[in-house]
């Protein structure tokens, strides 16, 4: 697989070591199980897989080669490069500005660009109607251009199933910059939908087997279909893509479970139930489905909690957290400065979207077993400061360096 060129600050002597040694012992990548870091009184259970993926070091990668080689020019970003706190911050600091925030907000209007300026399209992509604004100043993005290539794969293939007369849906949360980006580009080939759990597909459902009218239809999914889309007819025949950081089981069972419903209600009708439904299982994003995996794998530990770090507006990570939600304690932390102290914490709440103030979170366990893993747009570098000070808060744990040493050997 490619290498990118990534800051030096991202990257981390300890995750580097452990990555390395497990890249080694499993070519194949068939081995979830997670890597004990003993210290001693603490032990921490890292992921099979975790941090940056392809996609976002392919972007950190592009952004910051287009700082260094423009040094005179004004540099915007669509929205966030990447759900990373720092990363964003520090492309702020090399004189980056972002027009829009993840919500598309308009932070500086696109009537103040000029066709010397560039513009970096985010590993999200963008819509075919912002990308049109921009080449009608003549700001022509190719160049500049950081969207995952899963990301695209996705959109090509989307396209492929229109061009078939499939509808396509996306599974998806609506406001995702990515999931803008993936219904414009689907939009734009034919019929298309937006959908974000399984009991909107059930919902969905409905309106395939015609039990409930297009003005409910219209209602229930307002802002989420392609003009003029018509559900009487647009629901016949479907295929499902994601979202590429949702959760992958989640997006096959929907798919499935869509399947299922619309082979049966054409059958039942005794009409063709053939071709109703398009194959869509190869736009699944492998490192979601690595880093999910390695954190079902990791599960299988006994530990006493489960730290997860990344950006908390980042989709991939959530997903993480959800899964280590269902077995045991988890704090979800976006750096080592949330860790305040031996006894209190301040983590992301997931379901009431605030930060807390948490009291008591490491036990007085001997050894203290905790699971950790990362977000696809968390450095490496902020993984090993959390290490470090968990280490440091837990006397006689063993120095980091030694393990490093230890690893490696």
């Amino acid at each position: 697989m490619k290498s990118f060129q990534v800051p030096p600050a991202y990257r981390s002597p300890l995750i580097s070591a452990v990555k390395n040694r497990r890249r080694t012992e499993d070519k194949m990548k068939k081995d979830f199980s997670p890597t004990l870091l003993d210290f001693g009184p603490l032990q921490i259970y890292l992921a099979r897989h975790f941090g940056f993926c392809y996609g976002v070091e392919n972007a950190i990668d592009i952004a910051f080669r287009i700082v260094d080689e423009n040094p005179d020019k004004n540099i915007f970003l669509l929205s966030e490069m990447i759900h990373n706190p720092q990363v964003n911050e520090d492309l702020q600091k090399r004189g980056i500005r972002f027009l829009q925030d993840t919500k598309g907000k308009q932070l500086i209007p696109f009537d103040q660009l000029s066709k010397k300026d560039i513009v970096i399209t985010p590993a999200f992509g963008t819509s075919l109607e912002i990308d049109a604004i921009l080449k009608s100043k003549g700001i022509h993005t190719e160049a500049y251009n950081t969207t995952c290539p899963f990301v695209e794969k996705v959109w090509n293939r989307s396209g492929q199933i229109a061009e078939k007369k499939f509808t396509v849906i996306i599974h998806g949360k609506p406001g995702h910059e990515e999931t803008r980006a993936t219904f414009s580009h689907a939009a734009a080939a034919g019929p298309a939908l937006v959908i974000k759990d399984l009991e909107e597909a059930v919902m969905l459902v409905r309106f395939i087997r015609k039990e409930n009218t297009k003005e409910a239809f219209f209602s229930f999914f307002k802002g989420r279909y392609s003009q003029d889309f018509d559900p009487a007819n647009d629901l016949e025949r479907i295929g499902v893509v994601n979202q590429t950081t949702m959760l992958a089981s989640e997006t096959q069972g929907i798919a499935d479970f869509l399947k299922q419903a619309i082979q049966e209600f054409y059958v039942q009708a005794d009409q063709d139930a053939s071709e109703r439904f398009a194959d869509t299982r190869d736009t699944l994003c492998y490192a979601t489905n690595d880093n999910q995996s390695a954190v079902r794998g990791m599960l299988e530990s006994d530990a006493d909690l489960a730290i997860v770090i990344g950006g908390y507006n980042s989709s991939n990570t959530s997903h993480l957290v959800e899964l280590c939600e269902e077995k045991l304690p988890t704090y979800f932390i976006s750096d080592a400065d949330k860790l305040i102290s031996k006894t209190e914490i301040f983590h992301f709440d997931l379901h009431q979207h605030i930060e807390k103030r948490t009291s008591g979170y490491l036990t007085e366990k001997t050894p203290l077993r905790i699971l950790m893993t990362s977000g696809a747009s968390c450095p490496d570098a902020i993984v090993e400061s959390v290490i470090n000070k968990l280490s440091s808060f837990i006397e006689g744990s063993v120095d980091p360096g030694q393990l490093i040493n230890i690893i490696s050997s």
